[in-house]
């Protein structure tokens, strides 16, 4: 079997840590291990018991060398993956890096962890020239951006950015994310026995199918979707089920659009809690805010001009999605979410071809050598 690029090899050590949402400790440890070997200092912020981690955000930062007038850049990731179904076993196979079992290889995000570490490996080692570089890996990313949420921005000296976060081939740049609001419903009525009195009993599963059934889910428009997770309640087949609580979601890149879709899901809650003869307590949280990049944002500008030194035409969509660049762009950041070659996250078909990690190191470089450029 010939040699695998050293990327390769550390996604595959990278990626057969399990790292859930709030188990991230072994994988952080690995890679501070890591940029430590390089001789580079390796900080680490408390936000980990405020939100639920064993770790807090790690960030490093290479000072300018040999730089000319250009800006400092940054690239995040992220260092959970959604929770395995079973064991992580990364292979190589064909070409391409999958699990050997059905579950994910956790390429999202420890490709772009793995390729941002290979990136700064060979800036530091061939002495490359830069204009500074800072490197930013987040928890709980994959429940809310909650490690992003909580890093204090101004700890970074560069104010323009990149997260290696959304699926396809590589070329595309994120132009536009949504916002988004979760919808948590409690549904409650009253039990009884339901062969003997049911009269007597009022429905919190009746009411809540009763809502759901009058939702707009899916995809609403082309920028809107809206979705119900789960629902769960009552307590044996013949018992009126007296709760029931119903998890969902909204999302859209119009933030009127999203405001319409929310209101519309309250009052179908509540006009079915009323004609079951049922209440209903209901709590809406904004997960996280939109953003949309124009072509002189600096991050859209950079990352045209080093995906074409890359050989890529860059092409731009506009996600339905969210990353940490929704919270770095609200913070008066320039960041620009970028495809990296990973296909079908959060699925057992998880994979990313090895010629698309070597190519996203050069992404990187070229990134780098866009921003040492006035």
């Amino acid at each position: 079997m010939p040699e695998l690029p050293d990327v390769v090899d550390l996604l595959l050590e990278l990626a057969a840590i399990p790292s859930p949402p709030g188990a991230e400790r072994e994988v952080a440890d690995r890679v501070t291990d890591y940029l430590r070997t390089l001789d580079l200092d390796v900080a680490e912020d408390e936000c980990g018991a405020e939100i639920g981690s064993t770790i807090g955000n790690l960030h490093t930062r290479l000072p300018p060398r040999d730089a000319d007038g250009g800006v400092p850049i940054f690239f995040c990731a992220h260092l959970d993956t959604v929770p395995p179904e079973g064991p992580l076993e990364p292979v190589v196979e064909d070409g391409v890096v999958t699990n050997r079992a059905p579950t994910i290889v956790g390429a999202d995000n420890k490709a772009a962890v793995a390729v941002m570490l290979e990136g700064v490996r060979r800036l530091v080692e061939e002495g490359r020239p830069h204009a500074g570089v800072e490197l930013l890996f987040t928890p709980r990313e994959e429940v809310g951006l909650e490690g992003a949420k909580a890093f204090d921005v101004d700890a970074l000296a560069a104010k323009t950015g990149f997260v290696y976060d959304y699926e396809g081939e590589i070329g595309t740049i994120v132009r536009s994310a949504p916002y988004s609001f979760a919808v948590d419903a409690v549904f409650r009525g009253r039990s009884a026995h339901a062969g003997i009195n049911p009269e007597e009993g009022r429905s919190a599963v009746y009411a809540a199918s009763r809502a759901i059934a009058d939702l707009r889910l899916g995809r609403v428009d082309d920028e809107t979707t809206a979705n119900i997770g789960t629902i769960s309640g009552g307590s044996a087949r013949n018992v009126v089920p007296d709760r029931c609580m119903v998890v969902g979601e909204a999302r859209s890149r119009d933030e009127r659009k999203l405001g319409e879709i929310v209101q519309e899901m309250l009052d179908s809650f509540a006009f079915a809690a009323s004609l079951a003869g049922c209440e209903v307590d209901v709590e809406v949280q904004e997960k996280y805010r939109g953003y949309r990049l124009g072509p002189e944002d600096p991050a859209f500008r950079l990352a045209g001009r080093a995906l074409h030194a890359a050989g890529y035409e860059p092409q731009t969509i506009d996600g339905g999605g969210a990353a940490d660049a929704n919270v770095f762009n609200n913070r008066g950041l320039s960041c620009a979410n970028l495809t990296h070659g990973v296909h079908s996250f959060h699925s057992p078909d998880e994979r990313v071809a090895v010629a698309d990690l070597e190519a996203m190191v050069g992404v990187t470089l070229e990134l780098v050598e866009a921003a040492r450029t006035p």
